[in-house]
């Protein structure tokens, strides 16, 4: 008879088992293009902590990419509609990082 080895199941821990995930928004002052008219825009964001502690079922390498991680936002929103009524166009957001650590 020909014996099949057992195969080992490997979990591997994404990065989103390090932080905890929700959404923010904050108001930022954006110029359009356009019509150069400046409006305050509320911009999404994706607010990533680090968790408290490590689940226990995390190896070495996961415990030292855990050692190194830090609390960062992610900016959801690339495209803004302008406010002004006669304008209405939309625009890039620009002049804003996309990425924050905290």
């Amino acid at each position: 008879m020909f014996s099949v080895p057992s195969v080992v199941n490997i979990i591997l821990m994404d990065e989103r088992d390090f932080f905890d995930e929700k959404e923010s928004r904050k108001a930022h002052t954006l110029t359009c293009p356009h019509c150069r008219q400046p409006g305050e825009y509320e911009l999404a964001w994706l607010v990533r902590t680090k968790k408290k502690q490590l689940s226990g079922r995390a190896d070495e390498r996961d415990r030292a990419k855990f050692a190194k991680a830090q609390s960062y936002m992610v900016l959801l929103d690339d495209k803004v509609m302008c406010k002004n009524v006669r304008c209405r166009r939309s625009f890039d957001v620009s002049g804003i990082k996309t990425l924050a650590f905290l």
